[in-house]
């Protein structure tokens, strides 16, 4: 029998930088578009984020799933990457631009694959005045009381 289900947050820090650029379009609306965060040099960002996990808490163990296979698979899929990094050269956003809300659903796709609960949410934190959500392709737009 499963036990209750339960969410787990788990939260992971990188500093990235990044240039908000659209080939097609000119110069001038590029710096209308994006101001500052067009910058031909880019500009940086200690980013913050945040995934959600759902599942059955085991009887055995008490958990959701296991913090150290949550933790490597994070390390080798969102860190090794994204950590220091210049994300406008990453693969991951050759044809997009490396928004935050861009990074959102790529962090999505990439936890959507730990095989040992079910993703609800990714959060990605920008600034203290920035925060991004991605619930998955679909789902209803949730707000916050």
């Amino acid at each position: 029998m499963n036990g209750p289900i339960a969410h787990l947050s788990r939260r992971y820090r990188f500093s990235a930088s990044h240039r908000l650029h659209v080939d097609a379009i000119s110069p001038e609306q590029n710096r209308e578009m994006f101001g500052k965060c067009n910058n031909p040099f880019g500009h940086g960002h200690n980013y913050i984020a945040q995934v959600t996990f759902s599942g059955p808490v085991d009887v055995a163990t008490g958990m959701v799933t296991n913090l150290a296979d949550l933790d490597s698979f994070a390390q080798r899929e969102l860190l090794e990457h994204f950590d220091h990094a210049n994300l406008n050269s990453l693969e991951f956003f050759r044809d997009r631009v490396p928004s935050t809300e861009n990074v959102c659903v790529e962090l999505w796709r990439m936890f959507a694959e730990y095989p040992y609960a079910k993703l609800e949410r990714v959060r990605v934190e920008e600034t203290g005045n920035n925060s991004f959500d991605y619930f998955g392709e679909g789902a209803k737009i949730q707000h916050e009381e």
